[in-house]
């Protein structure tokens, strides 16, 4: 997900050229620096908000896997904790 909001300025930049070239307007050089720059601010804001939204499963807890006593593993898994009240 993160690669297409990093690829998103570049996809956006070509298209746009290409409009740009077949109405015949003049274009300058690729903008390397800001394509590049506002991939990294939109790939930055998902990683906060990622970090910043609520998520439903925080309360819950994690079980890791075990090893029973006849050699079968129990897979991890997450329990739901119960309300504080």
């Amino acid at each position: 997900m993160r690669a297409l909001l990093m690829a998103a300025p570049f996809v956006v930049w070509f298209i746009w050229r290409d409009v740009a070239i077949r109405t015949g307007r003049p274009m300058g050089a690729t903008p390397w620096t800001w394509l590049v720059a506002i991939g990294a601010i939109l790939v930055g804001l998902s990683l906060m908000a990622t970090a910043l939204a609520p998520h439903a499963g925080k309360s819950d807890v994690y079980v890791p896997a075990e090893t029973t006593a006849s050699g079968q593993v129990t897979p991890g898994h997450f329990e739901k904790t119960r309300p504080q009240r």
